[in-house]
């Protein structure tokens, strides 16, 4: 659990029907993060499709996809990743995340951040974590500021976000400074 009535476990394929319903219900309040998804994204059939691709990279190393699931009721409150998994003298990845709009401000997003980076660290042996936040995304930039992340630059024009390419703050938090893993 990470927090209260909260766990954060690893996506599976008898997810796909509670994530599209949640990504469903949180669409208009995620448009302004997120890339212009077509409507298959928000089917059963969609989800099905991409967690299957995020348990393909998965099995490859590059992605750990986890969900925020209600221990009570079994919704899915949102999504984390720890992506663009990277070994040798980089040793990085990078994560993204997003929490139901019902359950914003409850330290969800924090305690995942948290999480992934304990697991990039003590079960990767990663060196660093970085992710980035749209300028004006003041919310994950105070996650990521409790998470222990460091500003370190600007992407301009970073992302196609919203139907248009966004500049993106840069954040990252050094785990460790052992030489890398294999």
């Amino acid at each position: 659990m990470i927090t209260d009535g909260v766990e954060m476990r690893g996506v599976e394929p008898d997810d796909a029907a509670a994530l599209a319903e949640a990504f469903t219900r949180n669409r208009a309040c995620m448009a302004p993060y997120e890339p212009v998804r077509p409507d298959a994204f928000y089917t059963e059939q969609g989800q099905r499709e991409r967690i299957a691709q995020q348990l393909e990279s998965r099995e490859a190393g590059r992605l750990l996809p986890f969900v925020f699931v209600d221990v009570t009721s079994g919704t899915p409150l949102g999504t984390i990743n720890l992506g663009n998994i990277q070994r040798g003298p980089l040793s990085s990845g990078g994560f993204g995340y997003w929490v139901d709009e019902n359950r914003r401000g409850e330290g969800l997003a924090t305690a995942g951040a948290e999480e992934v980076c304990r697991i990039a660290r003590d079960e990767l042996g990663l060196h660093r974590v970085e992710a980035g936040t749209l300028v004006d995304n003041l919310a994950s930039q105070r996650v990521l500021a409790k998470a222990g992340f460091e500003p370190y630059g600007l992407a301009p024009r970073y992302l196609h976000i919203n139907g248009a390419w966004r500049d993106h703050r840069l954040f990252q938090r050094i785990l460790h400074d052992d030489p890398p893993t294999p």
